[in-house]
């Protein structure tokens, strides 16, 4: 039976897949291969084992993004691009071998049947959790699965002398893809987008449509540390600041016919100034968006040079429900230019160039990247010179700030201490933070991290074995207090609180801020 398997798999794969592009006689050298393997190997083989190492070797072999997903790998990844998974509808922490709800999801499972932030759940379906050194991955297991389906918990509740006992029936829990939306003063709107899935333009969407309630005019997108996702979902997003009839991306590969996509005429936004904030961490969707807008001369781009993603992948679903995704086509800008930047040196290399960046000193001087005249390309409406080849340069670049980075806070925030110290002061003065900032803004204003809160931290690190180091310490003190913050307004209220606090360390977003409030500065750019 495994040899069977071992042959009609890689006939399925040779033959759907790689068969126009690779000769018969090289098929049957590897069949050759797998026979004699079957058949005359020494010992016994794990034919499921053998077959996924074959596939990762062909596919690694060809270039940086294409990949095998094994079987129960698949709905994970997906998860994060499909918007949605059901389950019950908490996010939790492991804290001292206990499982605690740090938030419940409006309007999901955990939060309709009554149970609240800073509960402990002691058993899941009568199997004990708390003080069993359970990890991550096992809580999910238990309370994820189908839709409909019942999940018991027992719960330990602040005052509550004996457990609660719930029963929850589990149902679709949304993912979502837009981190934040606020306003910067009286008209500057701010979007920031984490990924590109199934959900994102819809989202936008709607965030947008707040912001212009407000009183929003003009508009910042945050495409930072975003890696991308669904090409459709980039085009929805692109479209919605272009004209009708623009032309947003087109792909094209040896097997795969050149296809243009247009804007049309549904934009939300496509007059007003506009600015696109990307780092080196902005890949694939998110340089497809910023490629367009800096072609057609639409926005400010503002922040590092991008990834540098450009070839487009193809889902492939394997006989045992496993996954292939095979890069078919490379996608180019309006311009025409295509950003992939070279991976013929191998992998090793590939995986470590932004490593190479920083030591070479891109992250931190734009006259350290130099661009050969051959990948120069002009913008469609204004000619001003843009790049192709290796991501996309921002209009304007602003430096990575490592001052007030340390080994010390990179170690507390490495070992998950400064998260774990502000769900604990979380726990041990919810009501009493609740009662004394009634709203956000209050918060925002009026809170701050003390001595005291920072001595924990301290004091939490020892724990972890990680030495105090002073002069570190005090470097890092003011990013450390904003952290702290940041993480305990996301508990008491929610992500787009976390950020409207965080990123007041965001020297992107300040200088997209500046841009728009200095007279003549957008259009000096844009001219």
């Amino acid at each position: 039976m495994k040899k069977v398997y071992l042959i009609f798999i890689f006939n399925l794969i040779f033959a759907g897949v790689f068969g126009q592009g690779i000769s018969l006689m090289q098929q049957r050298k590897l069949m050759n291969a797998l026979n004699a393997i079957s058949n005359l190997y020494v010992d016994s083989i794990n034919d499921k084992k053998l077959v996924e190492s074959a596939i990762t070797a062909l596919l690694k072999d060809l270039d940086p993004h294409s990949s095998y997903i094994p079987r129960e790998e698949v709905e994970r990844i997906n998860e994060p691009l499909e918007g949605e998974f059901e389950g019950i509808g908490i996010q939790f922490q492991i804290f001292e071998d206990t499982l605690m709800v740090v938030q419940t999801i409006a309007g999901c499972p955990a939060e309709k049947v009554g149970i609240l932030p800073g509960d402990r759940i002691i058993y899941i379906n009568d199997e004990l959790v708390a003080g069993v050194k359970i990890q991550n991955s096992d809580i999910m297991k238990r309370l994820r699965g189908p839709r409909g389906s019942e999940v018991t918990v027992k719960i330990l509740r602040r005052g509550k002398s004996e457990l609660l006992i719930f029963k929850i029936i589990r149902d679709k829990i949304p993912l979502y893809s837009v981190d934040a939306h606020y306003m910067i003063g009286k008209d500057i709107g701010y979007i920031k987008i984490n990924s590109f899935g199934r959900t994102t333009d819809e989202e936008f969407v709607k965030a947008f449509s707040e912001l212009q309630k407000k009183g929003m005019k003009h508009l910042i997108v945050s495409l930072q540390g975003n890696g991308g996702g669904y090409l459709a979902t980039a085009i929805q997003l692109a479209d919605e600041f272009l004209d009708r009839g623009k032309l947003i991306v087109y792909t094209e590969g040896l097997h795969q016919p050149k296809k243009e996509s247009l804007a049309t005429a549904i934009g939300n936004f496509e007059t007003g100034k506009l600015i696109v904030l990307v780092d080196e961490y902005s890949a694939s969707a998110s340089e497809i968006v910023s490629g367009a807008l800096q072609d057609w001369d639409r926005a400010v781009i503002v922040g590092r040079r991008t990834f540098g993603k450009g070839l487009v992948q193809q889902q492939f679903p394997l006989i045992d429900g496993s996954m292939m995704r095979l890069t078919t086509a490379r996608y180019y800008t309006p311009s025409g230019r295509c950003i992939q930047k070279p991976y013929k040196d191998g992998a090793e290399k590939y995986e470590r160039e932004l490593l190479t960046r920083y030591k070479k000193g891109e992250l931190l001087h734009p006259d350290s990247i130099h661009f050969p005249d051959s990948l120069r390309y002009q913008t469609l409406k204004l000619k001003r010179t843009v790049y192709g080849g290796g991501g996309i340069m921002p209009d304007v670049f602003v430096p990575l700030d490592t001052t007030r980075f340390t080994d010390y806070h990179q170690k507390l925030v490495a070992r998950g201490v400064i998260n774990k110290v502000s769900v604990q002061f979380i726990d041990q003065n919810r009501e009493d933070l609740k009662r004394k900032f009634s709203t956000f803004d209050k918060f925002e204003k009026e809170f701050s991290v003390d001595d005291d809160f920072l001595q924990q931290l301290i004091q939490a690190g020892e724990k972890e074995n990680i030495a105090f180091q002073s002069a570190q310490f005090d470097t890092s003190r003011e990013l450390i207090k904003l952290q702290l913050k940041a993480l305990v307004a996301r508990d008491l209220w929610d992500i787009n609180a976390y950020y409207q606090i965080i990123d007041n360390d965001n020297e992107v977003l300040k200088k997209a801020v500046e841009l728009l409030q200095t007279p003549d500065a957008y259009e000096q750019i844009l001219k």
